[in-house]
């Protein structure tokens, strides 16, 4: 019956590879659960859960410094309020499109229900690439876009969030448009500036998260990140928050990466490191090849895109935490971290693993904490700005990060204890798709076919 239910999503929209690969990975993991629940195939819970509730669609124009006018394409998929209103980034990318954005929103719905905070899956974007672009350009853009999507979000309706290619700057510039529009102060972005409304931690919250999720999964087997070496790929927000947490736990972090190449570094990427490369890359915009000429005894590896696989992935290390986009690991990237000898990976990317690529991390019983799991902490800490928005108040740096680490901890075992009960025990996948599938698929039972 899954395999029918596959087919039929292929078969509507062909293509869009990402979007397919989501909902096979979710799908091999519910056929133990629908035999426990026989109940949600008679209410057809997976038929209505690959559809989106609502997919938007339209045209971006805007202006250039010089007066050229460019039309972009947005969209917002809001695909599953049964638990809260959509909540998800906005993506601003040239690969931007229908698939990929269906597939995040597809993932955010899973995601969004473990972390027990109340909200339903969404996401949206642009292929609007905001490199190179002057501020007064991606001010331009952010306008024109909330000119549309204003009518479609709301506090209590849709709330959206930053992503790649989306920071504080587009935020700000995206807010300020809406509450132009709707005359009204509301928390319907998140992620915003601490002057109007951003939480601490936000920034950091998606890295923390993969990392608190991973010393869970060192927990079962009685060990932390004392002396433990790490591979982190990216170098924007992500992977700048895991290496800072990771060292603050006692790790190591040796290698970061863009999309022109990475860097090794054996001596460790120290927090002083760390703090070049947030001015390099939150301040100056540079390539992580400057890193290289900073510090010489580092060493820079341009990308190869000839290669079938990842040279970054193909280091002496104990844990994994890929942290940049999806698909970045393949299985012969996964390979080579078992032969390398990393036991843990913890994704803080959106399905940063190809199916063969997870297929092996289960065969060789890594602990593996998928995207939908590990990186939860943003979209949690997200949730905990709505709740500071929603009740006028502000918390502190420490009670956020503690809310935020007790969040992950929950998110963990409920993943770790779905495995278990349903057969599996120490398979975060299955553990992860079940736990919020079951959250989700009670909500829609309870509230009829709508």
């Amino acid at each position: 019956m899954l395999n029918d239910i596959y087919r039929s999503v292929v078969e509507k929209d062909p293509n869009q590879p990402e979007f397919h690969q989501a909902v096979q990975e979710v799908l091999e993991s519910l056929e133990v659960v629908l035999d426990k629940h026989p109940e949600l195939r008679r209410m057809k819970i997976v038929e209505r859960l690959v559809e989106p509730e609502r997919v938007i669609m339209f045209r971006i124009p805007w202006t250039t410094d010089d007066g050229e006018i460019m039309v972009n394409r947005g969209f917002r998929i809001e695909f599953n309020s049964a638990i809260g209103p959509y909540k998800g980034g906005l993506r601003f990318h040239p690969s931007v499109n229908l698939g990929i954005l269906k597939f995040l929103g597809f993932e955010q719905i899973f995601k969004n229900a473990l972390t027990g905070v109340p909200m339903g899956g969404g996401k949206g974007g642009s292929d609007f690439d905001p490199k190179g672009k002057s501020d007064l350009e991606v001010m331009r853009f952010c306008q024109s876009l909330m000119n549309e999507l204003f009518r479609h979000i709301g506090p209590y309706t849709d709330i959206p969030a930053g992503d790649i290619g989306v920071g504080g700057r587009e935020i700000g510039f995206m807010f300020g448009q809406y509450k132009k529009l709707r005359n009204e102060w509301s928390g319907v972005l998140t992620g915003k500036g601490l002057e109007y409304g951003g939480s601490l931690i936000r920034p950091q919250a998606t890295g923390y998260g993969s990392v608190y999720f991973g010393e869970e999964m060192l927990k079962t087997r009685g060990k932390s990140y004392q002396g433990l070496t790490c591979l982190v790929s990216g170098s924007g927000n992500v992977a700048q928050y895991t290496t800072e947490k990771i060292n603050q736990l006692g790790g190591k972090v040796v290698t970061l990466s863009d999309s022109s190449g990475y860097i090794y570094d054996e001596e460790g990427i120290t927090d002083e490191k760390l703090a070049f490369i947030m001015n390099l890359k939150n301040v100056r915009r540079g390539r992580i090849s400057e890193y290289a000429d900073k510090y010489p005894k580092a060493v820079y590896t341009a990308v190869d895109p000839d290669l079938d696989y990842n040279p970054l992935w193909n280091h002496k290390a104990d844990c994994a935490f890929p942290s940049a986009t999806q698909n970045e690991i393949n299985g012969k990237d996964a390979q080579n971290l078992v032969n390398n000898g990393v036991f843990l990976v913890s994704e803080g990317a959106n399905m940063p693993t190809t199916p063969d690529g997870v297929e092996i991390f289960l065969e060789k019983r890594l602990l593996y904490g998928p995207g939908k799991a590990a990186n939860a902490g943003g979209v949690a800490t997200s949730g905990l700005e709505m709740a500071q928005n929603a009740a006028f108040t502000c918390w502190s740096k420490e009670e956020v990060d503690k809310k935020l680490h007790q969040i992950m901890i929950n998110i963990h075992r409920q993943a770790y204890d779905a495995a278990e009960k349903y057969g599996k025990p120490g398979n975060y996948v299955l553990g992860a798709n079940a736990a919020g599938f079951m959250k989700v698929a009670n909500a829609m039972i309870a509230q009829g076919v709508v």
